[in-house]
């Protein structure tokens, strides 16, 4: 009886693969090959792919010097290619300039990172992921206020102040205000 019943049921497993695997597999055998590349030829143009039709327009908006004066100068000397007169630019110490990466997804996964080792008490830790997090989005608020307690916990209160007045000046009402402007009070006192 267990034999029949195992016999039956791999029956019904099996059924619905042999169903799919004839579904794959074309009736008729083409008789041209390059009827597939006619097919293609024919198809819709959203289905052809062509690196004409999938260039993106990286060129600046119209009004773009107009809402944004002094931009060109902020690059001015960066890329060979808009001087052409220039080979190298390298040469020259003041074409140097230091952009700093934006990431504010890899600052959001820092920040995450330095709460878990602030929850674990490793302040070392969370520091530098904060600090991390700093570089990657300047300006973030929540990553300026974890570092001052985290600065505060180390023991370095000229640097918490700085970074609590930091996140006050982002977020004057945000939800860390409050611990931030009550912070800043202590440390005040403490001095």
């Amino acid at each position: 009886m267990r034999i029949r019943f195992l016999i039956v049921f791999l029956a019904l497993l099996t059924g619905p693969v042999w169903a799919q695997d004839s579904a794959d597999k074309p009736d008729k055998p083409a008789a041209d090959p390059s009827a597939s590349d006619k097919a293609a030829d024919q198809a819709p143009p959203s289905e052809n792919s062509s690196s004409h039709d999938t260039r993106i327009d990286v060129r600046p908006p119209q009004d773009d010097a107009k809402n944004h004066p002094g931009s060109k100068d902020a690059v001015a000397g960066l890329d060979v290619a808009d001087n052409p007169g220039k080979t190298d630019i390298s040469s020259d110490a003041s074409d140097v300039r230091e952009f700093h990466p934006w990431n504010p997804l890899k600052a959001i996964k820092d920040v995450e990172v330095g709460d878990y080792y602030f929850r674990r008490k490793n302040y070392k830790g969370a520091l530098e992921r904060y600090k991390d997090a700093l570089y990657y989005k300047e300006g973030d608020a929540v990553a300026s206020f974890r570092l001052a307690e985290c600065q505060e916990k180390l023991g370095d209160k000229s640097e918490a102040k700085k970074y609590y007045e930091q996140y006050l000046k982002i977020l004057p009402d945000g939800p860390f205000a409050k611990e931030a402007r009550t912070s800043l009070a202590r440390l005040a006192k403490a001095q």
